[in-house]
């Protein structure tokens, strides 16, 4: 039975024994919750009971935010497991066909060389106007994965302004679009939004505008920006070459630097006593070598001439799915460090909300033996 007594009824000395606890520490990431932990005199009136259990429900709702909030970036987590290892295979599986095209385009070159023959799209002329094609993420909740491409994509633009060289961009990917949008200063050619997962047709697109470009002497120069995947824990943004053909028959940035690993790493995630667990498989892709005794029986301009569409196509698919592979492993690590996160929040405010439970339930004990003991 509990008894309601007026908040005068104790004297000054019962008063000065039901003082509460001084003060819980907690971080400032907490301050937003606006919760007072400091209590000199406790009070028996009724705003001081509202003002407790407002504190009180104040945590647990904002305990239950947090936990509907883990569900979420633990859901995300998995998805993205689950998509980046088919975007991941489908990088390795495409490396060897695009690398090989590249190789053969190299020596079909070589050969047109020797005969004398002018191939406009393998032809290197003095650098005016350059098109950078720059290709982001469509989503967000990725850490810094399109910021850092972006970033990459503005200090080329400052590195050719410099030199005196002009350029124009064509922006693939919402996220790129976004950004451009917002700043008229940049000349782009033309906005494309990716899909969910990169296809030919896709790829044909882009390739259709940069031949139409560098055939119509508009840009001197194709350069691709985006981000290459290594790991799923590191991917790093290059700029790559595009068009006219490189000299070295290799996949090289602008200067000059193989992008190409010796090695394929491919990741299997497994789970490991109920926790996602990673395991790393070497994958070496054999290729055949190319005879140096090939004999055409064509002109070995027109073969080249036709091989270059399909070049482009593999070229920039090749960049559009290590792109996304890049992106799905990023926002994997991302709502990994988030889960962690939360779940550390989540138990600091559960110590938080019970010594706040347990401090109102001895205050109340207290309450009750000091109303008794005055009636005696």
């Amino acid at each position: 039975m509990f008894l309601l007594l007026p908040q005068n009824f104790l004297g000054n000395q019962t008063a000065a024994t039901l003082k509460g606890p001084r003060t819980l520490d907690c971080k400032s990431r907490l301050s937003m919750l606006d919760i007072s932990y400091v209590f000199r005199n406790v009070s028996l009136s009724s705003r001081y009971t509202s003002i407790r259990c407002s504190s009180l429900r104040k945590l647990r709702e904002r305990i239950d935010s947090i936990t509907n909030t883990l569900k979420i970036t633990e859901a995300m987590k998995l998805v993205s497991a689950a998509k980046v290892r088919r975007a991941q295979e489908a990088v390795i599986n495409g490396r060897p066909f695009a690398q090989k095209l590249f190789e053969m385009l190299y020596y079909i070159n070589e050969q047109c060389q020797l005969e004398d023959v002018d191939v406009p799209l393998t032809e290197v002329r003095p650098c005016k106007n350059v098109a950078l094609v720059v290709v982001t993420g469509d989503r967000g909740l990725c850490g810094g994965f399109n910021n850092l491409v972006i970033k990459k994509a503005e200090a080329r633009m400052a590195e050719l302004k410099e030199l005196g060289i002009d350029y124009t961009v064509i922006s693939v990917g919402k996220k790129g679009n976004a950004y451009f949008k917002n700043r008229p200063n940049i000349p782009v050619d033309r906005f494309i939004e990716g899909r969910s997962f990169p296809t030919a047709k896709e790829a044909q697109m882009i390739a259709d505008d940069v031949f139409s470009l560098f055939v119509s002497e508009e840009v001197d120069k194709v350069e691709l920006i985006y981000t290459k995947f290594v790991s799923l824990v590191k991917s790093v943004p290059v700029i790559r070459t595009l068009l006219p053909l490189s000299p070295k028959g290799v996949v090289c940035d602008v200067n000059g630097k193989s992008v190409d690993a010796a090695e394929d790493e491919l990741f299997r995630l497994t789970t490991n006593e109920g926790k996602l667990a990673v395991e790393r498989d070497k994958v070496r892709v054999k290729q055949p070598e190319i005879s140096p005794l090939l004999e055409f029986e064509q002109d070995p301009a027109q073969i080249l001439d036709a091989l270059m569409p399909l070049y482009l196509n593999s070229q920039i698919l090749r960049a559009l799915q290590e792109s996304l592979a890049s992106e799905l492993a990023a926002r994997m690590n991302a709502m990994s460090n988030a889960t962690d996160n939360a779940v550390d929040l989540k138990k600091e405010l559960s110590t938080v909300y019970n010594r706040e439970r347990q401090s109102k339930i001895t205050r109340e004990i207290l309450e009750i033996v000091a109303g008794a003991e005055a009636l005696l």
